[in-house]
């Protein structure tokens, strides 16, 4: 099958999936929506698996209808798109089938409409990460968007993930309607909307405000969707009230999309004479990076509710890509990629086995779970190997792309590699701190903090109705090959090597240009290397170390908590009270965010 199909196949497939579910689901049992929608999963992966192989070293375009780049819509995937979208795939298969006995859903008219929703929201992350055109990018943005409300207030019995959606929806509607203006600006300027005809017509004008302001409006929606700092907030509080399988998707995928978003407009449209200079991008989104990497540790490290623990672990590490992309060569994208890929697994993952702590005891609090979940063994071995993986530890994909990433970033800043380490332990062992504790009963159970507020995640609603049940074997099989596929990812150096073409294609905007336009094609340059080296194999094996000890510390400390007047107590306190939970906050932040995003790239420009 040629590129020309596969390509809008790979939209297609889970849009007439989701057609299908949406009217065939009224009729059809519950197993019948089930089997429907893991066939259509399992078709979407296929087709993207064909995509992947076509690709290799070179960018896979499509013209829409016929119509060439000047007048239509262009398709258009590299290795690191076309990967990104097959992680989409692989996740949505998995969620699909986790979920075959994950919610007591009726059998009528509503069997289908979870499956649907699923099915939607992939094919607007797939859109996103395989179109070639600006405006289609922002559709395929609010699809995904779109199906993400739904799907964070999908029970919408519960007050709690309701208010988590409106929270979710506002903010990132807000940060959309700022994106559609800085595209209405550039759109002004130039009278493209093609990524590759943007960049050639943008080359033809001085860089001057109007594309600053442009540029980070434009960036906005994807920083919100991202989750960086300070656009970050809505992202802990959806995670804590949404649907377990939902948020293994936006964990996973989702959040990724947005720094791929950055990554592929800055390089097609903005990197270029009339664009936004290297040297401003590369330190204004490595601050960004190393100030989210921190404050998500942090947070992430502070919780006891384990949704919204895995919730900024993934803030976390969202700043630890932008620094990967922020570096501006082959070689910080190809580290990028394989962490994204084994990222997105091993937190899928993660998630997939807290669902099974809410299948069994309907809480997810940290505490009040000490001890309780020591019957299931194999579900803590993995959520213990999975903490693992998050910290670091060779050979995990995990550990190869943290590798990669510094070895990438010690030839620009010695000191960013410490940024990698510090981030990955502290997140990697608030999750081992946490399966120490519920599946082993390490340490003594925890005491509330007289004085402080915290979500516990105590009471939630379980998302079965029959906790007496058996745990149906497919919830710890999902995550078990989620992780076996994390620590492929790092063993066979095949797999990160065949990033490599794409890293090269990804931070060559000629060669994108070339193929989109049809044009003479240009060889890529400089080709990274993707291989474990032993400086980024023992900075995974100290990470890890780091994160043992921490855990261990956290478990068997008997020494009191710091002193409420401590500095180091206080700023943390001050931390959590700027996630306040007040929609008026949030939207406060990300407006000075947004303020703020301008002023350090104008500064430099």
């Amino acid at each position: 099958m040629t590129e020309n199909a596969l390509l809008p196949l790979a939209v297609a497939i889970p849009l007439l999936g989701a057609a299908l579910l949406a009217v065939a689901g009224r009729s059809l049992p519950r197993t019948g929506c089930d089997i429907l929608a893991t066939t259509c999963a399992g078709a979407e992966t296929a087709c993207l698996v064909l995509l992947w192989t076509h690709t290799g070293g070179h960018l896979a375009t499509a013209d829409l209808g016929g119509w060439p780049a000047q007048l239509g819509i262009v398709l258009a995937a590299d290795r690191v798109g076309a990967g990104l979208a097959l992680l989409v795939a692989v996740l949505v298969l998995a969620v699909v089938v986790y979920s075959w006995r994950y919610f007591d859903e009726p059998t009528g008219e509503h069997a289908g409409a979870f499956p649907a929703l699923i099915l939607l929201f992939e094919a607007g992350m797939a859109g996103f990460a395989l179109t070639g055109d600006l405006f289609n990018a922002f559709v395929f943005f609010e699809l995904m968007g779109a199906a993400a409300y739904a799907l964070t207030g999908y029970h919408i019995e519960d007050p709690r993930p309701l208010h988590g959606a409106l929270t979710f929806g506002i903010v990132t509607s807000f940060a959309a309607y700022c994106s559609l203006l800085g595209i209405g600006l550039l759109y002004a300027r130039t009278g493209e909307l093609n990524l590759a005809r943007l960049g050639r017509q943008l080359a033809a004008h001085h860089t001057d405000l109007l594309t600053v302001v442009a540029f980070a409006l434009i960036c906005t929606a994807l920083l919100v969707k991202a989750a960086a700092v300070p656009f970050h907030f809505w992202l802990p509080d959806a995670h804590a009230v949404a649907p377990t399988p939902v948020c293994m998707l936006m964990s996973g995928a989702m959040v990724e999309l947005g720094v791929y978003g950055i990554a592929r407009i800055y390089w097609t449209v903005f990197s270029g004479p009339g664009g936004i200079p290297h040297q401003a991008f590369r330190t204004t989104f490595t601050a960004l990076g190393v100030f989210t990497t921190l404050v998500g540790a942090v947070m992430c490290w502070q919780q006891r509710h384990l949704k919204r623990l895995l919730a900024f672990s993934t803030v976390s590490h969202i700043g630890l890509f932008f620094i990967g992309i922020a570096l501006l060569t082959p070689d910080g994208v190809l580290g990028t990629a394989v962490y994204v890929a084994a990222h997105g697994l091993v937190k899928a993952a993660l998630f997939a086995l807290t669902g099974v702590l809410l299948d069994r005891y309907g809480s997810v609090d940290e505490h009040g779970l000490h001890g309780k979940a020591r019957e299931l063994r194999l579900v803590g071995v993995l959520f213990v190997i999975g903490a693992l993986a998050l910290a670091g530890l060779p050979p995990f994909g995990t550990g190869l792309g943290k590798a990669l990433s510094e070895d990438a970033a010690d030839r620009w800043q010695a000191w960013l590699p410490a940024v990698f380490v510090a981030a990955s332990a502290l997140t990697g062992a608030a999750v081992l701190r946490a399966g120490l504790r519920i599946f082993y009963g390490a340490g003594l159970a925890p005491r509330s903090r007289p004085g402080q507020d915290e979500t516990t995640g105590e009471g939630e609603e379980p998302e079965i109705r029959t906790p007496q049940r058996t745990l149906p074997p497919v919830m710890a099989i999902i995550p078990a090959v989620l992780i076996g596929l994390a620590a492929v990812v790092g063993l066979l150096p095949a797999v990160a090597a065949s990033f490599a073409p794409g890293a090269a294609v990804f931070t060559d905007p000629a060669a994108y240009t070339a193929a989109v336009l049809t044009l003479p094609s240009t060889e890529p340059g400089h080709l990274p290397t993707a291989d474990w080296t032993a400086a980024g194999a023992l900075l995974g094996l100290l990470s890890t170390a780091i994160a043992t000890a921490l855990a261990a510390t956290a478990v068997h400390r008997t020494a009191p908590a710091p002193a409420a007047h401590h500095p180091g107590a206080w700023a943390v306190r001050a931390l959590r009270r700027l996630h306040s939970g007040h929609l008026g906050d949030y939207l406060a932040w990300l407006a000075l965010g947004v303020a703020v995003l301008c002023a350090a790239i104008a500064a430099q420009t």
